[in-house]
């Protein structure tokens, strides 16, 4: 029997009324084809190909991250068997059981390694000592061969919760979440492993030359606040439409906001510590990634995300009374997925130089691709969404979640 707080709650609309399927979203076809179109604008010519790619990979990790947020939200839930957030949770299945969608949008980016990475070209390695000595790591069939055991675990990890919670709704049974807890402990681990390796081929293996421990955990920070964000948002916007209006209360924005901002603390700590240990050890393998975004304008660049990714929403994010308004709360939360945009954008595109040293390579590439990645998650999101109810409705936590208040 479904639990409920309060016989209010019986009226409440928690369904998204929406029959269309992902393929009969206009959003889909749109999105397709921009990224197709823009594909083929850049086909014929080897500077404007590298250039789409570029743009194709920092639009892919966007959503990327903001999926494998949503896959660790679910994880920790079930982790710390927390009760606040099961009327949230639901949410985070729908947008982690998109990876799919991230895992054949993968396609393009295998088929232009050569063009995104120098250590997947056979005439550089052979003259480069170091990417030789690294070549039993970075190599295309053991690149591509990780990528299939990532996809494999994240996949596997998101439709296994979001099938366990479907059937609870159908059958009340408590055994399921019991199910759901045993396994997030190992799927955690699995997750901290493949995020790390993956942030490594991702990104830090653009500069095949550089490296840092501490990458993994600053890709991690930067994920999950924006995942947050994301979230807020995400409950605002559906709240806007009449949904969960009383499941989701102004308590759990307050700790989104609260998450949002502890994340963004701990985003800003990982980066300062990763640049800090650089500067100090000033050694010439490490320091050029920095000064390439030290450089003209990237210098700017540079101070933009300082102030823009820490001091900004740390301050406004700071206050209680933010935190618990909608329209505030709102605001910063589309400033916070901004900034990690930003963030993507100053560790991919100084990798390659467009012209002159040192600046900013802004093109019309970077928003036809992040529009139609927008609009294929989107339509992938609003598909899972629409199949059953937005909130657990007979998790065994759910009177908890419902009569959930702050204490401070």
């Amino acid at each position: 029997m479904e639990q409920l707080a309060n016989p209010d709650q019986r009226e409440e609309k928690r369904n998204l009324d929406d029959g269309r399927t992902w393929f009969s979203t206009p959003a889909a076809w749109v999105g397709l084809i921009l990224l197709g179109g823009g594909g083929a604008v850049a086909f014929f010519s080897e500077d404007r190909l590298q250039r789409f790619l570029q743009s194709y990979l920092f639009a892919y990790t966007f959503f990327l991250t903001l999926a494998l947020g949503a896959l660790f939200f679910v994880l920790i839930s079930h982790l710390t068997r927390a009760g606040w957030s099961v009327t949230l949770r639901r949410l985070a299945e729908d947008l982690a059981v998109c990876l799919w969608l991230s895992a054949l949008l993968f396609v393009p980016i295998i088929l232009g390694l050569g063009h995104l990475y120098e250590w997947a070209r056979p005439e550089i390695v052979a003259n480069d000592a170091l990417l030789q000595e690294k070549e039993a790591y970075l190599n295309v069939p053991f690149f591509i061969l990780r990528w299939v055991f990532y996809f494999t675990v994240w996949i596997g990890l998101a439709h296994y919760f979001y099938r366990l919670s479907g059937q609870q709704d159908e059958t009340g049974d408590p055994a399921l979440t019991l199910r759901m807890e045993r396994l997030s402990a190992p799927g955690m681990l699995l997750f901290s492993l493949t995020i790390t390796f993956a942030s490594f081929d991702l990104l830090m293996s653009l500069d095949a030359h550089w490296f840092s421990t501490i990458f993994g955990v600053y890709f991690f920070s930067g994920m999950v606040a924006s995942f947050f964000a994301l979230l807020a948002l995400l409950v605002i916007v559906i709240q806007r439409f009449g949904i969960l209006e009383q499941s989701v209360t102004v308590e759990h924005l307050h700790d989104l906001g609260k998450l949002t901002f502890g994340f963004i603390v701990f985003w800003a700590y990982i980066a300062f510590s990763q640049y800090m240990l650089i500067w100090y050890a000033n050694l010439p393998e490490e320091t050029g990634w920095y000064e390439r975004r030290q450089e003209g304008a990237w210098m700017w660049a540079s101070l933009v995300l300082l102030v823009g990714h820490f001091f900004v929403p740390f301050l406004f994010l700071m206050s209680k009374h933010i935190k618990r308004r909608k329209g505030l709360l709102a605001a910063g939360a589309c400033w916070v997925l901004l900034m990690h945009a930003f963030d993507l954008y100053w560790i991919i595109m100084p990798q390659k130089h467009f012209g002159e040293a040192g600046r900013i390579p802004f093109h019309p590439f970077d928003v036809v691709c992040m529009a139609g990645f927008a609009l294929l998650f989107f339509a992938a999101g609003r598909d899972a969404m629409r199949r059953r109810c937005l909130i657990p409705q007979r998790d065994p936590r759910l009177a908890e979640a419902l009569a959930f208040e702050n204490e401070s």
